[in-house]
């Protein structure tokens, strides 16, 4: 098991394990409980009661935060001809084809949102097996896989802090929701707004206790466990 340092001690010694906390109290813990020199990630984890083995209880979507992600986004778009020219003046960070591919399949991943046209996913396809465990593969559910009219819209979300999430093979969601250094009102609605859009993408095929557990933590600090209760009557602003 491994050990943490004297640092992460003493943040978790802040920290009642035993307690659900209100969203507001569970921000304000992570912000005080953070350690790092960095303006550390703050992370939403939620243990859902699905099953991910079966087709019908997946849980996937993609949430707009009111206060962004804090972070610069790089952008990359598989397009060529026309459609490149759009993705780059609508301000793409990479444009390609071919050459980003042959790139990406020899180990190159500095990106963190892949968009494409749909003309492109007969080739983007290859990548299945290298982006799709990061999270970055083009796909029509989380709205990456548009035509080139709506490029310049996407990327502008992508900027503003689009988070797409998706349950893992452990039924638990891991999203970020902003950074240590915004103030927790902004962390706050944030949270709301992200989980907002978990209560809607539900299951049809999910029976019982949806939202299992809550715990917010930063990058490098102790989690947090959050009241489920109080977390999922936030209201947007």
């Amino acid at each position: 098991m491994a050990k943490h340092g004297k640092q992460y001690r003493e943040a978790a010694n802040k920290i009642d394990r035993n307690q659900l906390y209100s969203p507001m109290e569970a921000i304000k813990l992570v912000k005080e409980a953070s350690f790092a020199k960095f303006d550390e990630t703050v992370e939403l984890h939620v243990r859902l009661g699905v099953d991910p083995r079966h087709a019908d209880q997946q849980v996937r979507g993609v949430v707009l935060l009111p206060h962004g992600l804090g972070k610069t986004v790089r952008i990359l778009v598989f397009a060529e001809g026309e459609d490149a020219k759009i993705a780059e003046e609508a301000g793409a960070d990479y444009v390609g084809g071919d050459e980003l591919i042959t790139k990406i399949q020899s180990g190159w991943m500095d990106f963190d949102v892949a968009i494409a046209v749909p003309q492109m996913m007969g080739k983007v396809g290859r990548l299945g097996r290298v982006l799709g465990p990061r999270g970055l593969m083009p796909n029509p559910k989380a709205g990456t896989i548009a035509p080139a009219e709506d490029i310049p819209r996407l990327i502008q979300e992508a900027r503003q802090g689009r988070v797409e999430f998706r349950v893992d093979k452990t039924a638990n969601l891991h999203i970020p929701i902003g950074k240590v250094s915004f103030p927790p009102e902004k962390l706050l609605d944030n949270l709301a707004a992200v989980m907002d859009t978990v209560r809607r993408a539900r299951p049809a095929a999910s029976k019982g206790q949806y939202i299992k557990r809550i715990t917010l933590t930063s990058t490098m600090g102790p989690g947090v466990r959050m009241d489920p209760t109080q977390a999922q009557a936030l209201e947007i602003v």
